[in-house]
């Protein structure tokens, strides 16, 4: 691992936002390494979200969940997630992706801690049903504006598999309606120079607003400087969404093309003081069920949150 972590999306977007210096202090914690304290807490976790490609370079979100002890890094050079005890919905387009383009980016997350670890890097399925990223790079993320869950799971059932699957190309009332009321969602995004990267964004539900009949818009609040999701957008923009609605029991899936907004009225301040937004025009959507036998019962909100003015 280098001591120049950032690529050059991320270096342009550090200096237009002026938190260069900020970035190089804050990039020193990313490493070629999972580190020791975080390795036992890989395997407490019942979810990791992870971010790829399609075969049309459109971004996918997925979110896989499983009992604990599916992940792990014995020895902080890769992360192992055992399929065997994961439940793998082949609907999800992260199947097919990783076996094809052979690179993941990933994110632990805690939600009732707000403790998160992003892990990216080249990615292979194993003859043992195992799948592992070799690590590129490793680091904690800021806890800011997590939305406090308590995820359990049980014996991991999965759904009928009756091959029900919405989607579409246009936002029916059913999507529009999981966007409108998130608190919580992943954002998959790539760089040509960078490899992949899954973030979470998280907010007052309201803070995700539909602003026409293919985009929507969110906040891009004050975070840890890096700008990884924006500095990517710089070279591509690909992006997909994972939106979970814990109370339905639903993930809704979107992909199409984002665009950074900078110096945006924002007389409310609901970016936080940053006036930045990201709005993302849709090409497909697709909603899958979570585990049946999943609870996330909700904590609280983050005490960061700016303010959601409703539109």
């Amino acid at each position: 691992m280098t001591n120049a972590p950032f690529h050059s999306g991320e270096l342009a977007v550090q200096e237009r936002a002026g938190e260069a210096a900020i970035a190089r202090r804050n990039g020193s914690a990313v490493s070629g390494k999972v580190m020791g304290g975080a390795r036992l807490f890989l395997t407490q976790q019942p979810m990791i979200v992870l971010s790829s490609s399609d075969e049309q370079s459109a971004m996918w979100a997925s979110i896989v969940f499983g009992r604990p002890g599916f992940l792990a890094s014995a020895d902080g050079a890769s992360l192992d997630i055992d399929l065997n005890r994961a439940l793998v919905d082949p609907r999800d387009p992260l199947w097919v992706n990783a076996g094809r383009e052979m690179r993941l980016g990933s994110l632990v997350i805690e939600l009732a801690s707000r403790r998160r670890i992003r892990i990216n890097g080249p990615a292979r399925v194993e003859a043992n049903n195992h799948l592992r990223i070799d690590v590129e790079e490793s680091y904690p993320a800021c806890p800011k504006y997590i939305t406090r869950r308590h995820v359990r799971i049980a014996s991991l059932v999965a759904p009928v598999a009756d091959g029900a699957r919405p989607s579409g190309t246009g936002l029916s009332a059913a999507p529009l309606a999981m966007i409108s009321n998130a608190d919580t969602l992943f954002v998959a995004t790539r760089s040509d120079e960078g490899g992949y990267d899954v973030s979470h964004r998280g907010g007052l539900p309201g803070f995700v607003k539909v602003t026409g009949p293919l985009t929507i818009q969110w906040p891009e609040y004050p975070g840890n400087s890096m700008f990884n999701t924006l500095g990517n957008l710089v070279h591509n923009p690909e992006a997909g969404l994972a939106i979970p609605d814990f109370e339905r029991g639903r993930i809704l899936q979107l992909t199409g093309s984002a665009v950074t907004l900078w110096d945006q009225s924002d007389p409310a301040n609901e970016t936080g003081g940053t006036r930045r937004f990201v709005e993302m025009r849709i090409a497909r959507w697709q909603e899958l069920p979570l585990p049946s036998d999943l609870s996330a019962e909700l904590l609280d909100y983050s005490p960061f949150n700016p303010p959601v003015v409703a539109p």
